[in-house]
């Protein structure tokens, strides 16, 4: 199967703009993290919001974050309230800063621009989506007494994944050892920082949801590579 506007992972498309070939998807997505994140600089330089906008970032990740506290009182209580509920998708357009969400947003464009072929429309949202709550509903249930989680890489790696599929598949152009060597290398950059850091396992919740993403992300692809339900139904007579 051959794709068009395959982007920065691809061969073809090579003289079209970036722009003009980003699927709406996926630049909508980039759009929606940059957007947040600009607000808060923006706020945090006393541009807008005034003397309360410098503390915007913090509320907004208090407020739309996923805090393992209250997931415990949701399961505790048995209440689940749409505004609780809602941080599991709200997460992944908080950041930490610029550099923080910049990367996001790159891996956002470049995965979702190479994917989206593939994985069209409500697909590709699927596959941002999906991971981020999958990583979420790992982080809250592993690590209780963790911090927020904030921020899209669960989701980003989320498309990682998808893209793993692809080049399994032999559906792009990229020779599987050197992409397999990038996927390894996103993989590790986390763990690599931290301990150079002097940070000890303090990223260790938040990598482990990203690990929980990629893994949500190929497993998504898969199955609708295969075509979903109908793929499995077929199986099944086949059997």
């Amino acid at each position: 199967m051959a794709f068009r506007n395959q982007g920065p992972f691809g061969g073809a498309g090579r003289n079209q703009s970036p722009f003009n070939a980003l699927p709406p998807v996926v630049a909508g997505l980039a759009l929606a993290i940059t957007a947040v994140e600009l607000m808060f600089q923006a706020a945090g330089a006393g541009l807008i919001g005034g003397a309360a906008g410098v503390g915007w970032r913090t509320e907004a990740i208090r407020d739309w974050g996923v805090l393992p506290a209250v997931w415990q009182w949701m399961l505790e209580n048995r209440a689940f309230p749409s505004e609780f509920v809602a941080r599991f998708v709200t997460y992944p357009f908080l950041h930490g800063g610029f550099t923080h969400a910049a990367f996001v947003a790159v891996f956002v464009l470049a995965l979702g621009n190479v994917t989206a072929p593939a994985f069209p429309g409500w697909r590709q949202l699927a596959l941002f989506f999906v991971p981020a709550i999958a990583g979420a509903v790992v982080y809250v249930v592993l690590f209780p007494g963790a911090g927020p989680l904030y921020g899209g890489y669960p989701g980003a790696y989320g498309l990682i994944g998808a893209f793993t599929v692809l080049i399994r598949r032999g559906m792009t152009q990229v020779p599987p050892d050197r992409a397999f060597l990038l996927i390894g290398f996103l993989l590790a950059i986390q763990p690599i920082f931290g301990l150079a850091a002097g940070a000890g396992f303090s990223w260790l919740p938040d990598w482990v949801a990203d690990l929980v993403g990629a893994a949500a992300g190929y497993g998504l692809a898969t199955f609708m590579a295969d075509g979903g339900m109908r793929g499995l139904r077929d199986r099944a007579r086949r059997r």
